[in-house]
């Protein structure tokens, strides 16, 4: 659908045009978090700065404002009944029988005001479908928000207008049943944003305003785009932002998105550039690396090329359905992919081990420069059977290891080590030229990490750590001397920003055209 995107480009546009704005993604799934969910569920965990794992929304929201986001700013079902069920055990509502109203409405709302309270406007955003059950206390909670204070609420629904493809219509019936609902609930939209393939049709308009009790102004079209970053200007040329601005009580001036159009014009102009191949195992659902592929085109604009994508399935590598020769005949860089697991790890290693012999420079990210040092470890180190815990408890090397702190953690969820953790970066290094800079802050999520006990031996064969973590003990980064070859423990993409790209994979895209 887009809700996400709409909501970033909601929360730029009042940005803009000078008040200070929050976004929050409400999940109405009963899990705490996304820390234990699967890539194929929801796409990738997006961390924020303070260690939450949260849906890949938040890292739209943080590119399309650029300011940090925190783990309250994902409010979930699981940790609503989590609060309102811990304050029953407290006592806390005095012998009442807990209900759906007004407690648990009653901790949305405490939520909702206690993440905005520092901040004009909040841009809530609930996810899931009109009518969903377990989205009803949301919707309930937002009514009532817009009961107690009418002026300060502002209702904007967006719905699917499909295309028939045997006539080109656009059909307007999906959207006229979930507005028909949303009155059910008593939650009439101040305007609504319809997603259609292509822009609306004067007459679809006219219908949608009719059936939904709105003036045509305030129905708005959202069209496939290109690159999402254009959505903000498609919805400012209709004058979006005004009727916003105006239900709200607040001065309808003109965004400043003079470097937002600069950024967006340049990179619907890019030539196609290298291509990269993407080495992982949820490839069949792209949005599992959101942050890493919209990182690439951050940073395509600053080197001037757009890099062409190809996705190696490194399961199917592992069954032999992939000929890596084949595969990578055309390649000239290659990113190993984050993960968690066995499944997939012998793929990635066989990969790995094709890029390095080829000499393609390659970049891996968390799990991905595991496999780059297990894979050295085995090929050029002479550890016949190296691996990582994580994939062979019984391992004769594991020259990756569980971290000291992870031993006795006994839940999954929330427990990994989170957030952003200050890296310091030996000069010299490749990670010295991406960052010039002896200490950044970059956000991680990992359980294992290369094991320091094996460093001689891998350094013996040109492996080096380029970086550790504050205490010194934690390896942050590797490279194989002479080579391109190179990785780190950190996420560079979950601090990337169009106008701001990550120095890594910046740094990544510029070797890879200097050795193209």
């Amino acid at each position: 659908m887009g809700k996400g995107i709409v909501t970033a480009s909601t929360a730029l546009l009042l940005k803009r045009m000078g008040y200070t704005v929050t976004a929050i993604k409400i999940d109405p799934y009963v899990n705490v978090d996304a820390s234990t969910m699967s890539p194929y569920a929801h796409g990738e965990v997006f961390v924020t700065e303070d260690g939450g794992e949260t849906d890949l929304d938040l890292g739209h929201y943080e590119r399309f404002l650029h300011q940090n986001l925190t783990k309250d700013n994902n409010i979930t079902t699981g940790k609503v009944f989590r609060e309102v069920i811990e304050k029953e055990r407290r006592g806390e509502y005095l012998g009442q029988t807990v209900q759906i109203i007004p407690h648990v409405t009653d901790q949305i709302k405490s939520m909702i005001k206690q993440v905005s309270k520092d901040f004009d406007v909040a841009v809530v955003e609930i996810g899931g479908t009109v009518g969903d059950i377990e989205g009803l206390p949301f919707l309930e909670a937002a009514r009532q928000m817009w009961v107690e204070r009418p002026e300060g609420v502002v209702f904007v629904h967006v719905a699917l207008v499909p295309i028939l493809s045997t006539t080109g219509e656009q059909k307007t019936k999906p959207l006229q049943h979930s507005v028909q609902e949303l009155r059910r609930i008593g939650i009439q939209p101040n305007a609504i944003i319809a997603r259609s393939p292509k822009p609306l049709e004067p007459e679809a308009r006219k219908k949608i305003a009719l059936y939904s009790s709105l003036p045509e102004e305030a129905v708005f079209s959202d069209p496939d785009v290109r690159f999402v970053y254009e959505v903000p200007l498609v919805l400012l040329k209709q004058g979006y932002h005004k009727r916003i601005a105006r239900l709200l009580k607040l001065q309808a001036t003109e965004p400043e998105l003079e470097d937002w159009k600069e950024f967006v014009n340049t990179l619907k102009e890019l030539e196609e550039g290298p291509t990269i191949a993407m080495v992982g195992k949820y490839t069949k659902l792209k949005d599992s690396y959101m942050s890493i592929i919209e990182s690439l085109k951050h940073a395509a604009v600053k080197v001037g090329k757009m890099p062409k994508l190809k996705w190696i399935e490194v399961r199917e590598v592992e069954k032999g359905k992939v000929d890596l020769e084949e595969a990578l005949k055309d390649v000239d860089g290659a990113i190993v992919l984050p993960g968690f697991g066995e499944k997939g790890a012998e793929g990635k290693i066989r990969t790995i081990k094709e890029l390095r012999e080829r000499g393609i420079p390659t970049l891996g990210i968390c799990y991905g420069m595991q496999m780059m040092v297990v894979e050295v470890a085995r090929h050029l180190a002479g550890l016949e059977g190296a691996n990582s815990e994580e994939v062979d408890p019984n391992t004769p090397y594991p020259v990756v290891a569980l971290l000291k702190e992870q031993k006795y953690v006994k839940y999954m969820g929330g427990t990994l080590r989170l957030g952003a953790k200050a890296v310091r970066i030996i000069k010299g290094t490749r990670l010295w030229e991406a960052y010039r800079k002896e200490v950044v802050m970059e956000r991680h999520r990992h359980r294992y990490d290369v094991n320091p006990k094996y460093l001689d031996k891998l350094e013996s064969v040109g492996l080096r750590v380029n970086a550790w973590d504050e205490s010194g003990t934690i390896p942050e980064g590797i490279e194989l001397e002479g080579q391109s070859f190179y990785g780190v423990q950190f996420h560079p993409e979950y601090k990337s920003r169009p106008l701001e790209p990550s120095p890594l994979y910046t740094y990544f895209l510029k070797d890879v055209l200097k050795n193209a």
